[in-house]
């Protein structure tokens, strides 16, 4: 054999044991922990396998029917079939509804939408970072704007009620009376209530504003029907593939299309949003599309559109209710007092922590979550609280039963934390260095990961071969 054909054909394990070794243990830290995460899933043996195909080989700039690189009829067709599937996977009339399947994921989305709808410095308005938004909905502090969005366009947050944690929806239509938005943003990154798509879409007609809904959190919810849908209302919709719809790491965008309203001399009016979100995906923002994503956009709208996607989906969200009531229980706040969709925030400032605190010590039992600003707090980098998820503990058929156990876990590792804080004072560094360096809480840790790693390891990642 010659040396590029060794180089061409060789496996990983062979070739490059350094970086094998790494992914081996990536694979174990996934499987012997409590994914809860609210972004994060495992994904399917079939979509892994789209991903690792010869299909990440070809450029295929353009649409379909109109690349810019020859040898692109099978790409085309999968492109196609991506195009259909996810239309299906919403029920969406093909005739009122296209959809772009090309972006990277979901913030090259987010962005290719302001791009096409938005003049430069143009309005838009979002769901406040601190409150629950996302950092493409337009995020930026007294100091600093810090999202791309907030830098290219100007953006107006609204909030929620310091109080109950919902969406003031009162407050959010008098703010945009005065600041007169080009695009009002309905999504979210950590808000465990249904949007009141309706209303949203009420306060968009009375401002002149299209209605841009980004359900990349709910999307799985959405396809299964176990969340209300934002396609009656919106204008517009992006979502990643990821998260709740258990896919490939990309982004996909729905617009509307065909006739939007007939004028008194009875001339059509058409929507003009394909042309303009199709032309700022490519060539305005993206090259290439990932062909090998596209395909696994296809298989996972594929997947999204059977009744065990639907089983799951339920599922989804009977488990985060379980924790978000199982929680309560032990004296723990929720924001907005509990959730309807696949995540929660904890507020833990009732007991005396804060959030960092909180994730260091759930990541040292092997529970992986995510430090969340709640309503009130200031800085993003010092927040006061936890978010959790379900969609990969329910990927990894966790039940009712098995989240009373994740809840026992949580709250021993949390009050661990408190003992721990109640040691070291408030700073975070001295809190590292009890942790790290007393023998005592170290025997505490190393028992109850020990438990979490044994109960984790009941189970196996779904369709995944062993290494």
């Amino acid at each position: 054999m010659s040396d590029i054909s060794k180089i061409l054909n060789a496996n990983l394990w062979d070739s490059d044991p350094e970086l094998w070794d790494l992914i081996k243990k990536e694979k174990k830290r996934q499987v012997t922990g409590l994914e809860m995460i609210a972004s994060e899933n495992f994904t399917t043996m079939p979509v892994l396998q789209c991903l690792s195909s010869c299909l990440h080989n070809k450029y295929s700039e353009g649409l379909p029917g109109q690349r810019y690189y020859g040898g692109n009829e099978y790409i085309d067709e999968i492109e196609i079939l991506a195009q259909k599937r996810s239309l299906e996977a919403y029920k969406l009339d093909p005739e009122k509804w296209g959809v772009n399947v090309q972006p990277y994921s979901g913030s090259p989305a987010n962005f290719a939408v302001y791009t096409g709808v938005v003049e430069p410095h143009g309005r838009i308005m979002g769901l406040d970072l601190p409150d629950g938004g996302h950092l493409t909905h337009g995020f930026f502090t007294g100091n600093k704007k810090i999202s791309a969005t907030s830098i290219f366009f100007e953006s107006m947050p609204y909030k929620v009620d310091p109080e109950t944690g919902l969406i003031d929806y009162n407050k959010l239509l008098e703010c945009a009376r005065l600041f007169r938005p080009k695009v009002i943003v309905a999504g979210v990154s950590c808000h465990s209530r249904a949007l009141d798509y309706k209303k949203f879409r009420e306060i968009c007609d009375e401002v002149g504003a299209y209605l841009f809904s980004d359900m990349a959190h709910i999307s799985g919810l959405v396809a299964a029907g176990v969340t209300p849908s934002p396609f009656e209302y919106s204008d517009i919709v992006s979502t990643t593939t990821h998260k709740s719809l258990r896919g490939p790491r990309a982004g996909v965008i729905f617009f509307r299309k065909g006739v939007k309203s007939v004028n008194a001399k009875g001339e059509k009016i058409m929507y003009d949003f394909e042309s303009k979100i199709n032309q700022a995906v490519f060539p305005g923002l993206q090259g290439g599309p990932h062909n090998h994503a596209i395909a696994a956009i296809a298989t996972s709208m594929k997947q999204a559109s059977t009744p065990e996607f639907v089983t799951y989906a339920k599922q989804i969200v009977t488990n985060a209710k379980r924790l978000s009531d199982g929680l309560q229980s032990k004296g723990y706040k929720i924001v907005t007092g509990g959730t309807d969709l696949h995540l929660l925030l904890v507020d833990l400032r009732s007991v005396g922590l804060t959030g960092a605190k909180a994730e260091l010590i759930l990541e040292e039992i092997n529970i992986a979550c995510n430090k969340n600003t709640v309503p009130g707090d200031k800085s993003a980098l010092n927040p006061s609280g936890i978010r959790l998820g379900t969609p990969a503990l329910t990927t990894r058929n966790l039940k009712e039963k098995d989240i009373d156990v994740v809840v026992d876990f949580l709250d021993r590792g949390l009050k661990l934390a408190k003992e721990i804080s109640n040691i070291s004072g408030p700073k975070l560094a001295d809190f590292k260095k009890v942790l790290h360096d007393n023998p005592d809480i170290q025997n505490k840790i190393a028992k109850l990961k020990d438990e979490v790693t044994k109960y984790s390891e009941q189970f196996p990642l779904p369709g995944y071969s062993e290494y």
